[in-house]
């Protein structure tokens, strides 16, 4: 048989009963020279401290807390302003019509008062 058709090392072939981990290993193996690592119990992971563990957590519900509080009070701001915001332009733009109109008044009295006394003047 040719190397072609026989199938690799780190593959399991479907009759092979594997362990959780053990194709990993075998895959490594193949991949890095040296010696196998022998198997055996994980090291247990460090606990950490409460404190720190409370702190954390504290400071992810926070976080999370603010985001959610300035999301609402723009929200309802937006809806507080609002209408309000509308008033005053409205007064505002009525305001400002009120002026040019009497400002628009004013200058064309005076041109037309000009006129007049340039007409008399000839």
């Amino acid at each position: 048989m040719s190397s072609a058709s026989t199938p690799p090392r780190a593959v399991p072939t479907l009759t092979e009963v594997l362990v959780e981990g053990e194709a990993e290993r075998e895959l490594e193996a193949a991949v890095e020279p040296g010696p196998a690592p022998m198997p055996g119990p994980e090291p247990e992971p460090e606990r950490e401290d409460p404190a720190v563990v409370e702190a954390r957590i504290t400071q992810h519900v926070l976080v999370d807390l603010q985001r959610q509080v300035d999301l609402m009070l723009e929200y309802r701001l937006r809806e507080a302003l609002s209408p309000a915001l509308a008033r005053v332009c409205d007064m505002l733009i009525r305001e400002a019509r009120t002026e040019l109109a009497s400002t628009l008044r004013d200058v064309v009295a005076r041109a037309v008062s000009q006129e007049l006394a340039r007409q008399r003047a000839r």
